[in-house]
């Protein structure tokens, strides 16, 4: 009996440690600012295509001239994809759809772009995609930025 509630005892303590490094990473992703939820479709289907497949719920940080992004489950202090603002093309923009509308969150509008040839999509609230395009139209002089 005694070694059943010692392993229940380690065992939920393990969780509540796993739960606090959760919040703790994302306390500090979020503390030098500039943050905001943003889903990502990397390596994105073509249009047309509403599956909802390929879908990571994340937390975008702005540094400098790229956005750094996180996946929100993972342990890991560093982005899992970093997208340079120079390198970023805007294709469109568009509602969810199909199952797509179970896999992001309710108010999200997705943003279809290209980043080195890659197909990819972001998909965030409109004040947060107000704000990425204003971000990427704010490029210094003499660099280029494709916004459709």
């Amino acid at each position: 009996m005694a070694l059943a509630l010692t392993v229940c005892g380690i065992v939920v303590a393990l969780v509540v440690i796993g739960l606090f490094v959760f919040g703790l990473r994302r306390r500090l992703i979020q503390r030098s600012g500039g943050t905001f939820d943003c889903s990502l479709r990397w390596d994105a289907p073509k249009e047309g295509d509403t599956g909802g497949k390929g879908w990571a719920y994340g937390v975008a940080r702005y540094n400098g001239d790229r956005v750094e992004w996180y996946r929100v489950f993972s342990y890991s202090p560093r982005p899992r994809r970093v997208l340079e603002r120079s390198a970023i093309e805007v294709a469109g923009r568009r509602l969810p759809h199909g199952e797509e509308e179970l896999a992001l969150l309710s108010d999200a509008v997705v943003l279809a772009c290209l980043h080195r040839g890659t197909r990819l999509e972001l998909a965030m609230s409109e004040d947060a995609l107000t704000g990425f395009l204003a971000w990427l139209e704010a490029a210094p002089p003499g660099q280029r930025v494709n916004v459709a």
